[in-house]
């Protein structure tokens, strides 16, 4: 695939809309637009402008297929060209949020409005986009699934109808083992999920709260809400035992120090699911690693990067989104694409401090990581595609052992810190370093620790962000001083879409070299 340098178009909150203009929507979204029936609001309005509101708010939302998901089979001829198209999706999603945030008057006036202006031409356009990702697919021998025609309908929903948000003890969720005493065995999408129940009847992000529809929140208007956040010392344990370790585990731990991003190394690009791609992310990570990370960037780049990391064999980038604190405050890219023009807004927080470890399987040994290795963990759109890949951990020092929250933040009690951790996957189908939709190459070992299918033990990867947060307040339904993790805009802000970017890049024999300190049993650095 070539050098693509598209970029967003201008934020349509930032310039004219005509009525007429058909709506291009794409992608995997959930969109989600407040809109208000009061003679003070503009169509013109960007996203942290003040807005006048009226007693009585609606929320509509569209959800569509993640189209990135169903795409297992794609030719590695075809996979740039493929991703290139899935990005146009994405990039028409966060242009359909700003639309639909700024025809709040058009909507309240025209109760058809969302299915003759908006639902009908996406599916048009989606289709447009779907036929050429089968083109694709086929150019190259390959075969596109059957059923893509049916990802181009989108459906409008209630608040209360979708999945993400919600706190439910019967949602499912990717585990794995995490360090600390935090949760292990790699709990398979069956799985139940742990941490953040629900709380004194308290309704979660954006659904109906005694007959009044909540509104989204946060200081651009997209989240988080207050239902988002729950005193963590008011949630009731959830974290299980560990798998009981065989005689033949590996039991050693492997630490290496990258620093926290103190240098601010920070883009809106994801080069592991948007190649090529300006602002492919739609929402800015902080790297540390491999300092030479973007969207243009190739195995040969990564190799020349230089690295953060104390010990310079390891050129690995490790990648996040950032997380902010909604104070009122403004950052550097206020008026960038992936930060305020997408609702990314506030003060970014550069933690205090991250743990990078990586640990070893309780039912025996572990392979070295293939050079060049991808994994995502966790994703970035729950509120559209529900629990079954959330892999989010959000606790307090003090509660990590305790508790452990996907679909809500903590309010952590005075003297305790917040903290994010990871645990990725540590199954390994032991042929590919990546994988069409960038998650069947990789999988969590099952409850006992074993790895199925014929898939290899590799050395599990585990991070643990610590951050200093005043504690958010919530009065009267509202969230004072709310933080959140930066986000793709139509996915409002949830915790639950936290996750996190790993690429192994290691020379001097460093991948063995972990691989048998951890099998070994030995703990190094």
């Amino acid at each position: 695939m070539g050098r693509n340098t598209r970029k967003r178009r201008t934020p349509l909150a930032t310039k004219a809309i005509a009525a007429s203009a058909a709506l291009a929507l794409g992608g995997g979204g959930l969109i989600w637009a407040n809109f208000y029936a009061s003679a003070h609001e503009s169509g013109n309005q960007s996203w942290g402008g003040n807005r006048t509101k009226a007693a009585t708010a609606q929320v509509s939302t569209i959800s569509c297929p993640d189209v990135g998901q169903r795409l297992t089979n794609v030719p590695n001829q075809a996979r740039g060209e493929v991703a290139g198209e899935l990005s146009n999706l994405d990039r028409q999603i966060t242009d359909a949020y700003q639309r639909l945030a700024t025809t709040r008057d058009a909507q309240a006036q025209d109760a058809s409005f969302v299915q003759n202006s908006i639902l009908q031409p996406l599916k048009d356009r989606r289709k447009a986009i779907l036929d050429r990702i089968r083109l694709e697919i086929t150019r190259v021998g390959g075969t596109a699934p059957g059923d893509l025609d049916t990802l181009a309908n989108c459906t409008a929903q209630n608040a209360d109808q979708t999945t993400g948000g919600q706190q439910q003890n019967g949602g499912q969720q990717q585990g794995g083992q995490q360090q600390g005493g935090q949760q292990q065995g790699g709990q398979q999408n069956g799985g139940q999920q742990q941490g953040g129940q629900q709380q004194g009847g308290q309704q979660q992000g954006g659904q109906q709260n005694g007959g009044q529809q909540q509104n989204n929140g946060g200081q651009a208007g997209n989240g988080p809400a207050a239902a988002d956040f729950v005193d963590i010392t008011k949630v009731q344990a959830n974290v299980q035992a560990k798998p009981r370790k065989s005689r033949n585990a590996s039991t050693g731990t492997f630490t290496t120090r990258c620093g926290v991003n103190a240098n601010k190394n920070h883009n809106t690009d994801n080069v592991i699911v948007a190649p090529g791609v300006t602002n492919g992310a739609h929402h800015l990570h902080d790297y540390v690693g491999n300092q030479k990370v973007n969207a243009f960037s190739s195995n040969n780049t990564f190799l020349q990067g230089g690295t953060s990391c104390q010990n310079k064999n390891d050129l690995s980038s490790y990648y996040w989104p950032v997380v902010r604190v909604q104070d009122g405050s403004q950052d550097f890219d206020q008026n960038a694409d992936g930060g305020g023009k997408e609702g990314n807004v506030g003060k970014i927080l550069v933690p205090a401090q991250a743990q990078i470890k990586y640990v070893g399987s309780p039912t025996g040994k572990v392979v070295a990581m293939p050079q060049f290795l991808r994994i995502i963990t966790g994703d970035a759109k729950t509120t559209t595609n529900g629990l079954a890949n959330a892999n989010a951990h959000w606790s307090c020092t003090g509660f990590e052992n305790k508790v452990q929250l996907t679909t809500q933040y903590p309010i952590c009690p005075q003297g305790s810190k917040v903290v994010r951790t990871f645990a990725f996957q540590s199954c390994w189908d032991g042929q590919n370093v990546d994988s069409a939709n960038h998650r069947t190459h990789v999988a969590f070992a099952d409850a006992n620790g074993n790895c199925q299918n014929g898939f290899k033990a590799i050395p599990q990867l585990t991070m643990r962000l610590v951050y200093n947060i005043t504690p958010p307040t919530v009065q009267n339904g509202q969230v004072k001083n709310a933080y959140a993790v930066d986000g793709f805009p139509e996915q409002l802000h949830k915790p639950a879409t936290d996750h996190d970017d790993f690429i192994s890049v290691t020379t001097g024999g460093l991948a063995n070299k972990i691989a048998n300190c951890v099998n070994r049993g030995q703990n190094c650095a």
